[in-house]
């Protein structure tokens, strides 16, 4: 280790990084392991029989190993990474074993059917997720809660054979910066990084906590590359009803520190303990009461970890909000868990205290609405522990706290008779139709004649903030059969932050018309799925574009209030439905008069039959905007020209009149996308059709992104 990271006292004992390093260590080397190929067989599993070392990894819960995914493909290149078993060797106390392991995952997905060649830079994040196969003792990191690291200084560990035998050891440097748009993180050339600690954890040496995985190294000189353990955010997200791999990981994580810290059954070193033995930060404005301690910090996780998980991404960014006065940070990945929102506290605005601020949102949790009803007292116990704190760090933080404590309880209440379809402000949300909450806004826009595309990808909140809107990220020049790959990762982001554990969130694709043959539903992005059978997906009018007539504006029919636009939704929300041919009539193509648009039954579904980006459906698209429909459908044509489309009005007929009203066609179509992708015949006339959906409630953003430099 450097001599330079740390002064001597006068009693021999190192300050600074150096004390940091000495003091985090063994902690680090107990929990770091050697990933090799499997043991012989599952009737020895403390077997040191092992083959050369693939990489390093870590235990960041117990029974789960966290690595990089080429760690885990090495070796194996025809051989799928999920569900490879693998061998890891790890330190139990003086007491060397090895155990089994199978590949739970990797990120990104796609390495399964898209693997770099040997020696190449293989995809971010780069990362394979290992459950043990037996039930072994082992020691566990601590896993950082902060969305982005800090440039201080750090060390890395992973396995080197310097003296010829494999062994975990230590190295330190400084993180140079990110990568990979917060993905990656650099780490500085103070140092060399083996080749067998690929896959090692990165440790802030400042706070005790790791940060990333070693990644890669630098061909020439020292230094690389490490992902942020961040990205373990962007684990598939579980089917409905289900809790998620990544907040499964992290309760247990968090609960098994708690426990070490409560326990008293050996004088081992846990992490909490020697996080109050870190040497102090120069100029920290929150030393002292301003922080929690990290006995508090540890004990407020573990209960946070006993509650049941928010209901979604949206609900932790709300609390967080509330409690800072701000939007936090939007970079993603997406706040999943209670401990996520923590870690969007640290150095709060405005010189509120940190310790304050994370006892307002752990208030705010022990009133908020989970998943699913709290085990008894689980929310009382978090509540009382919050009291007690409050009152060693102010008084008066106690008496806050607690008439916050009480507008909660009420505001929780309201809530619930509002669900029950008992509040004042309405009954609740009819059955099969869409959630209220949060949606996913894509916004394409064409470059004139050029065949490339710009981006943007949104969070609309729902009806309750008419026109918020949060960017998730945004692109230029893409084009158009590099959109699906350019907007994976952004549209993921997006779905993490709305997606709830009831209903997969709504997915608004708002297009000029002529872009309505876009097949963003038959797009995959997670789960080897396509978007329209994972979730609604309906199409929109961007608002304040102009219309065929050049130099003419027009007004979007979701910007007006009152008159036809408002009339025709309401009425066609409550239905009965009635569809009517808008380009077609009698199979020939034709063009709907203006006076026979708007003379038209308010509770019409205008239909289109015919390719969007050609005559005469565009001038109808456009019209029937105009006359102020807020439903209407549009398909892209089968790849026969002479193909029949009545198959299809016939089918859609029958499937407006047995759904009744429009409020639950959203839902519908998407469970006809899905028997369609299930080889359902019956369901096969639906093949590429699309809903334009223009709901009032969810007003659009008017601003266009910008083109790039001049």
């Amino acid at each position: 280790m450097p001599d330079n990271q740390g002064a001597r006292m006068t009693d021999g004992r190192t300050t600074g990084a150096a004390r940091a390093f000495e003091l985090l260590e063994p902690l680090v080397q107990a929990a770091t392991v050697r990933v090799h190929a499997p043991p012989g067989g599952y009737d020895n599993p403390r077997s040191h029989r092992t083959g050369p070392t693939w990489g390093s990894g870590f235990f960041i819960a117990p029974g789960w190993v966290l690595t990089c995914a080429h760690v885990v493909g090495e070796g194996g290149a025809a051989v799928r990474l999920t569900g490879r078993e693998v061998g890891i060797t790890f330190s139990a106390g003086s007491v060397t074993g090895t155990v089994t392991g199978r590949v739970e995952c990797v990120l990104p997905e796609r390495l399964e059917e898209r693997r770099p060649g040997r020696h190449a830079l293989w995809d971010l994040p780069d990362l394979a997720l290992i459950r043990v196969l037996a039930p072994v003792s082992h020691a566990c990191v601590w896993i950082t809660d902060r969305s982005r690291p800090r440039f201080d200084e750090v060390a890395y560990f992973g396995c080197t054979e310097d003296l010829g035998t494999p062994e975990i050891t230590g190295r330190t440097t400084r993180l140079r910066g990110t990568a990979g748009n917060g993905a990656a993180i650099r780490l500085g050339d103070d140092d060399e990084i083996e080749p067998g600690m690929s896959g090692g954890p990165v440790v802030d040496l400042a706070r005790g906590e790791v940060v990333g995985v070693l990644k890669a190294r630098r061909q020439t000189g020292g230094g690389g590359l490490a992902v942020s353990v961040v990205q373990l955010r962007t684990l598939p997200m579980a089917a409905r009803g289900q809790v998620g791999l990544y907040r499964r990981i992290m309760q247990a994580h968090d609960l098994h520190h708690y426990d070490q810290h409560l326990s008293d059954l050996d004088n081992r070193r846990t992490w909490t303990d020697v996080h109050g033995e870190l040497p102090p930060e120069e100029g920290d404005p929150y030393a002292g009461r301003g922080r929690l301690t990290p006995g508090e910090r540890t004990t407020l996780y573990g209960l946070l970890a006993e509650l049941p998980p928010p209901g979604s991404s949206e609900v932790v960014r709300a609390l967080v909000e509330e409690v800072r006065g701000e939007e936090p940070d939007p970079q993603p990945p997406a706040p999943l868990s209670w401990r996520d929102g923590l870690g969007l506290l640290h150095d709060p605005p405005g010189g509120t205290g940190e310790a304050a601020a994370m006892l307002r949102y752990a208030t705010d949790v022990s009133v908020a609405e989970y998943r699913e009803p709290a085990a008894p007292g689980a929310d009382e116990e978090l509540w009382d522990w919050v009291r007690a704190t409050a009152e060693r760090l102010w008084r008066p933080l106690r008496r806050e706290l607690g008439e916050r404590r009480e507008r909660g309880l009420a505001e929780r209440e309201r809530r619930r008779r509002a669900t029950a379809g008992r509040s004042v402000h309405g009954p609740a949300r009819r059955a099969g139709g869409l959630p209220s909450g949060a949606s996913v806004l894509l916004e394409v826009w064409a470059h004139g004649w050029e065949d490339v595309y710009d981006w943007r990808v949104s969070v609309l909140a729902g009806p309750a903030h008419a026109g918020r809107v949060t960017p998730v990220d945004s692109g230029v020049r893409a084009t158009l059969a590099g959109l699906p790959e350019a907007l994976r990762v952004p549209l993921a982001e997006g779905f993490r932050r709305c997606d709830t554990h009831e209903a997969a969130a709504l997915l608004e694709v708002a297009v000029a018309p002529e872009l309505f043959g876009l097949a963003v539903d038959a797009w995959v992005v997670v789960g080897g799925v396509p978007l329209g059978v994972q979730r609604p997906v309906v199409l929109r009018h961007p608002a304040g574009t102009a219309g065929p007539n050049p130099g003419g504006a027009r007004e979007h029919p979701a910007d007006r209030e009152g008159g036809d636009a408002g009339a025709r939704w309401a009425r066609v929300q409550a239905g009965p439905l009635q569809d009517e041919r808008a380009d077609c009539a009698g199979g020939r193509p034709r063009s709907p008069a203006t006076e026979w648009l708007t003379g038209l039954p308010d509770n019409t579904v205008p239909v289109h039959c015919r390719a969007a980006d050609q005559e005469p459906t565009l001038g109808s698209l456009h019209a029937v905007r105009d006359a102020g429909y807020g439903v209407a459908v549009t398909r892209r044509p089968p790849p026969e020209p002479g193909a029949s489309c009545a198959p299809f009005h016939r089918g859609l007929r029958e499937e407006l009149a047995d759904a009744g009203r429009a409020e639950v066609l959203p839902l519908r179509f998407q469970t006809l996308r899905g028997r369609a992708y299930g080889a359902d015949p019956d369901a096969y006339w639906a093949t590429g059709a699309g809903l334009v959906w223009e709901d009032p409630a969810r007003p659009l953003p008017e601003d266009e992104p910008l083109q790039g430099d001049l």
